[in-house]
């Protein structure tokens, strides 16, 4: 099982990117994906989450507007597009998958983690 997230970086506030987790290695159809995120001194927090079998999606309030969570089940990965970004967004966002595809995306209650990849949102 491999989930690999993609796209971080250092970018200015107002700007964008796109996050890409592509999972690997179980059935990707079955399960539900969340992005999490953990900034310098705080506890990881759900960001976003999507159930790979009828697209139903979830996001935290601080993102609502600002970030758009879809996936790809023909190439088994989940994109997070990130607008109008924060200082305070800056985070190691991992994505995570949870069996099966009706769960919510729960801090706790995840079957498999990515590594992470750093955002840095700049003033």
């Amino acid at each position: 099982v491999q989930l690999l997230e993609s796209g971080g970086g250092l970018v200015q506030a107002g700007g964008s990117l796109r996050l890409s987790c592509a999972a690997s290695g179980f059935s990707f159809d079955d399960y539900a994906i969340g992005w999490f995120r953990q900034a310098p001194g705080k506890e990881r927090e759900g960001v976003s989450c999507i159930s790979s079998s009828d697209d139903i999606t979830y996001y935290a309030d601080s993102v609502k507007a600002r970030f758009t969570i879809s996936s790809d089940n023909a190439k088994t990965t989940v994109y997070l597009q990130m607008n109008s970004l924060k200082p305070e967004d800056t985070a190691v966002y991992y994505c995570a998958a949870v069996y099966p595809a009706q769960r919510l995306c729960l801090l706790d209650g995840m079957d498999y983690w990515g590594k992470g990849t750093l955002v840095t949102v700049s003033p």
